[in-house]
């Protein structure tokens, strides 16, 4: 591409480069320029050295860390947060957009999207105080649960076999709505011709879903599914400090809390930096490889 060719795009195209200029700058200074503390990993860090100056370590806070008590414990309650959270809440807003897409009352629709929609609005915070609250000594799910004789009355934030199902299910509540946008919007491409051709068929509602409408989203399900395999490691650090107690550390502290925990309450930021970037590489390792798979067995892929 020479001069001539530049200098005409840019006349043509000014505005559109105009407008992309402040996402431009959002992206340098938000997310590529912090990547430069990525050399706090490697070093023994301090505040009088910054990190153009400390020590330089190598690969010993990844070998400190990988020797740690808390390695095995920490991918344990990742994975187990991770996994059980995807498996519930992955299918959950699929599941709400086929039901949503078969309403035909459209009043009663709207309805139940708005109210599906608000828990996603909440802060996390409010969300939190609203989990305590129902699940502390008496109260309301305290109280239910204990008269259908699944729990004892007692703060049931405290108790370790209680933790992952009140986080997974809580998630559940507070972004099923959100999520089933996507799906609904997926819904609305998917030819209307081929249901009249499944209808003169003799194809009722539930083989149409699973022979045309299932197979028109697909290629969006699978999209989700990749990038939701790529932040497997990445469990809601926000929620889960909220959430968890001291009793609770055992089955509810995980790889994003442990780096909260390690770098701004106990100040070893190199330390801490090497197990997310630890954390981060997996999650790009898993993304490659769910990418791969997909394009190796369907036409779906993210590159």
């Amino acid at each position: 591409m020479n001069k001539h060719t530049i200098k005409k795009d840019w006349i043509h195209n000014r505005a559109v480069y105009l407008m992309a200029i402040p996402i431009i700058l959002y992206f340098l200074i938000w997310n590529y320029l912090p990547m430069v503390g990525i050399a706090l990993a490697f070093e023994d860090y301090s505040a009088r050295g910054g990190f153009l100056f400390s020590k330089w370590i190598g690969l010993k806070n990844f070998v400190d860390f990988f020797k740690s008590y808390y390695l095995v414990r920490l991918l344990r309650n990742t994975l187990i947060l991770s996994v059980g959270n995807m498996i519930i809440n992955f299918p959950a807003p699929i599941i709400l957009a086929l039901l949503l897409n078969e309403l035909e009352n459209q009043v009663f629709k709207k309805v139940i999207q708005t109210i599906s929609y608000m828990p996603f609005f909440i802060s996390v915070v409010v969300i939190c105080g609203i989990i305590v609250d129902f699940f502390s000594y008496n109260g309301a799910f305290t109280i239910l649960l204990t008269k259908l004789g699944l729990a004892e009355n007692k703060d049931l934030m405290s108790v370790r076999s209680y933790f992952r199902p009140i986080y997974i299910l809580s998630n559940t509540w507070q972004g099923v709505g959100y999520g089933s946008i996507i799906y609904l919007a997926a819904l609305s491409g998917v030819d209307q011709e081929l249901y009249e051709a499944a209808k003169i068929d003799g194809a009722n509602r539930w083989q149409q879903t699973i022979h045309v409408t299932i197979p028109g989203i697909a290629p969006t399900i699978i999209i989700m599914l990749i990038l939701q395999i790529g932040s497997l490691l990445s469990t809601a650090m926000e929620k889960i400090l909220l959430l968890y107690r001291p009793l609770t550390y055992e089955v509810a502290d995980t790889i994003t809390t442990f780096v909260y925990r390690r770098g701004l309450i106990d100040g070893d930021f190199g330390y801490s930096t090497s197990v997310g970037l630890f954390n981060s590489f997996v999650n790009l390792l898993l993304l490659f490889i769910a990418n791969s798979v997909s394009r190796k067995y369907s036409e779906t892929s993210l590159f």
